[in-house]
């Protein structure tokens, strides 16, 4: 089965066809349905809603999506280029077609600006299958600027103007720090994956209270806004990037609970066909609009995130709300790398590699694992390079209930992060927060506790999910460990390894140090040094609290 129900956003194939396709499969059948089932370019909602989210920043108001409304500009957020330490790239949500009208950035080393680029506009149309033999139509459009040549860790300004006088407020992002160890100081980063939105969609009409917001775990109060809180603390922490480990937004509702699907009147809500919501994405950047516009957010994809209505396995509709760097493999859009200093990140792509969901198994045709370990010799052998830190989304080492680990991750990624002595492998998928000690060859070379310091080189890579970052939490088997309330013995008796038949085997583990159940992230701050450099990765709760801590530390070559 390629794609077991509630893995992926169910677009409008009848559940037991989707279950027997690959992505470009379903992408093929949602092009044959629509070219029976024509539908108007009149007929398509234009824009984006964009509820105002993100106090202080632009919104549209409740005229987006008129064909009168005002041009606006909203939902913004930047990322690093492909060098990462002169380059910005800048994008952000328009409130409806711009038609004839130029949108720009306006961008300078002071707030007075002085340069203008003009933005490019992708339109993104979606199409979807209703009960009714209708098709839900969507037009929405995002601006992208690149802007080059920039001094690496000096504050960048920008603002975004349309020709027909909308104007923005003045913002200010930076590019990475150069990787030379002259120009090398501290620096900050954070990381989470499985986010999701805490606020329902404006559109279309008629949406249930509740729908496609984030649903609740076990033990969450009544409109809790977990999304909400841990961004909060991220942006308390003032990272000079962050990064997200797939499951973005979640534009559908098969994550679990609460209200789930839109349907026309009189139909039956147990058909689920009109789960796939894009206007969700409108809610999701405005609702990060107030870090992501001012530091740089790198993601990766999950499964969630693979939307069969978009071509590009699924992906189409990410490559026209991101600006990713384009350095990995041709295809992958979600596989690059970038430096920041003395740490070298690489997104990977864990969807065509994992067991359990297998809609995008091998669709680069290995172009993935053979650029992964190009790009791991280059960054091991350069010494400017200290750490190496790669992220993804399905895990290679977890234990959390329905997750777990995957056996397809772990047979692709984890040989070659042991032959390039890869420092940290960051995960999500798993609603939880969980530490292994360091892993090599598949088993655990010592016990990493709690302020433990870990050398990488010899004590192998150490792997971290990641996956509280708003979505319903997970739960532990075999119970939590953290500090304060550390378990004698940490030992999974049986956690589950997803197999090439997409079949959950069950191994015993010895690796497993860390667990807590409920929403965090982590905070790396690294220190650059002469002779060694070090990385501690700070876990940290919803409210603030951190419950584990880890430094790394390596030897600098010359």
């Amino acid at each position: 089965m390629f794609n077991p129900p509630g893995l992926a956003p169910n677009t409008g194939i009848p559940e037991g066809l989707a279950a027997r396709m690959t992505m470009d499969e379903q992408y093929d059948w949602h092009r044959s349905y629509l070219k029976r089932h024509a539908v108007s370019r009149r007929s398509f909602l234009r824009g984006s809603s964009a509820a105002a989210m993100a106090a202080g920043f632009s919104s549209f108001g409740a005229l987006a999506y008129a064909d009168g409304a005002p041009l606006a500009v909203a939902g913004r957020h930047v990322g690093f280029g492909p060098d990462a330490a002169s380059q910005l790239r800048f994008s952000a949500q328009l409130s409806r077609n711009p038609g004839s009208a130029k949108v720009f950035l306006e961008h300078g080393p002071t707030p007075a600006l002085g340069g203008r680029v003009e933005a490019q506009v992708r339109n993104l149309l979606t199409q979807i299958p209703r009960t009714d033999g209708g098709v839900l139509a969507a037009e929405q459009f995002y601006v992208h600027a690149p802007v080059n040549g920039l001094p690496g860790r000096i504050p960048h300004f920008y603002r975004w103007r349309t020709s027909d006088g909308f104007v923005s407020e003045v913002a200010s992002a930076a590019p990475a720090m150069p990787s030379s160890r002259a120009a090398v100081l501290p620096f900050r980063f954070t990381m989470m994956g499985d986010q999701g939105i805490d606020d329902t969609p404006a559109h279309p009409a008629g949406l249930q209270p509740g729908g496609y917001r984030n649903k609740y775990g076990k033990g969450d109060a009544p409109g809790a806004r977990n999304a909400a809180a841990i961004q909060r603390q991220i942006v308390a922490c003032k990272p000079d990037f962050h990064i997200l480990a797939g499951d973005i937004s979640y534009a559908d509702p098969s994550h679990g609970g609460g209200p789930d699907w839109f349907v026309p009147s009189g139909t039956s809500k147990n058909e689920k066909i009109d789960a796939y919501n894009p206007f969700v994405w409108d809610n999701y950047f405005q609702a990060i609009e107030g870090s992501a516009a001012r530091v740089p957010w790198m993601f990766a994809t999950g499964n969630h995130d693979m939307e069969a209505v978009y071509g590009t396995h699924g992906y189409g509709g990410l490559t026209a709300r991101l600006d990713m760097p384009d350095n990995g493999p041709a295809g992958c859009p979600s596989v690059y790398s970038f430096r920041y200093g003395n740490v070298a990140v690489l997104s990977l792509d864990a969807n065509e590699t994992c067991h359990q969901y297998q809609a995008n198994l091998g669709y680069s045709g290995g172009a993935q694992k053979n650029w992964l370990e190009r790009t791991l010799a280059a960054h091991r052998s350069d010494p400017a390079v200290d750490f190496i830190v790669c992220f993804f989304h399905e895990c290679a080492y977890a234990t959390g209930v329905g997750g777990a680990s995957d056996g397809g991750v772990r047979g692709t990624f984890a040989e070659l992060f042991d032959r390039y002595d890869v420092d940290l492998a960051l995960q999500g998928h798993n609603h939880c927060f969980e530490r292994t000690d360091p892993i090599r060859g598949g088993r655990a070379t010592r016990v990493a506790a709690d302020n433990a310091i870990v050398y990488p080189e010899t004590d192998g890579t150490v792997y971290y999910v990641v996956g509280g970052g708003g979505a319903a939490h997970g739960e532990f088997e075999f119970g939590e460990s953290y500090r304060g309330h550390e378990l004698p013995d940490t030992a999974v008796a049986r956690s589950g390894l997803w197999d090439a038949d997409g079949k959950q085997q069950y191994e015993a583990v010895q690796w497993s140090r860390v667990r807590y159940s409920r929403y965090s992230f982590i905070r790396v701050d690294v220190r650059p040094g002469v002779f060694s450099s070090e990385m501690d990765v700070i876990a940290i709760d919803e409210f603030g609290r951190e419950f584990d801590k880890v430094t790394f530390r390596r030897l600098v070559r010359r």
